[in-house]
C-alpha cells in the first residue's frame, strides 16, 4: 500500500472567548524536533513559493492567517491540500516536491522544519527530482 503524499494534522485549539489558541510541540503532535521556523507573507497575486523537493527536510505547513493551496508531487502522482485553518498542519516528509499558490490576501505560511538551512538539502530542479527519485526506486 502506497503512503500518502502528506497528511493533515490536527493541532490543539484551545477555545477561549478572548481568542483562540493553538500549539504545536515537537515530538508530541509535530512528528520531528523543530530545528527551523520560517514564514511566507505578502505573496503578490498569481504568485507561488515552493517548487522544490528536501532530501532530509520534514516539514509541516501551516496556513495561519488566509489560505492557499499546497500540491505535493512524488513523481507518480499529485495531490493538493487547500489549508486554510489555524489548527491544522500539513506533513510533508522527505522526497515530496511541492508548489504553494493561490495565496488569499494576508494570507501568512508558517512552516516548521526539522533542519536548519542547507542549500544542498533542495533539489530545486524538476529534471533533477524526477532523476532524484528514480535513483531512490531502485
Amino acid at each position: 500500500m502506497k503512503k500518502p503524499l502528506g497528511q493533515i494534522l490536527e493541532l490543539p485549539k484551545i477555545v477561549d472567548p478572548r481568542g483562540n489558541l493553538t500549539v504545536a510541540e515537537q515530538l508530541l503532535n509535530v512528528p520531528f524536533d523543530i530545528k527551523r521556523v520560517y514564514w511566507t507573507y505578502d505573496i503578490p497575486s498569481g504568485e507561488y513559493r515552493g517548487g522544490h523537493a528536501h532530501r532530509q527536510c520534514q516539514e509541516v505547513i501551516i496556513a495561519v492567517s488566509g489560505s492557499f493551496d499546497v500540491t505535493l508531487y512524488d513523481g507518480c502522482e499529485k495531490q493538493t491540500f487547500h489549508l486554510n485553518h489555524p489548527y491544522q498542519g500539513l506533513y510533508v516528509g522527505t522526497g515530496i516536491w511541492r508548489t504553494l499558490e493561490d495565496f488569499s490576501s494576508g494570507s501568512v505560511c508558517l512552516v516548521l522544519a526539522s533542519e536548519l538551512f542547507e542549500e544542498e538539502d533542495y533539489i530545486r530542479d524538476e529534471e533533477d527530482y524526477r532523476r532524484y527519485i528514480g535513483a531512490a526506486e531502485h
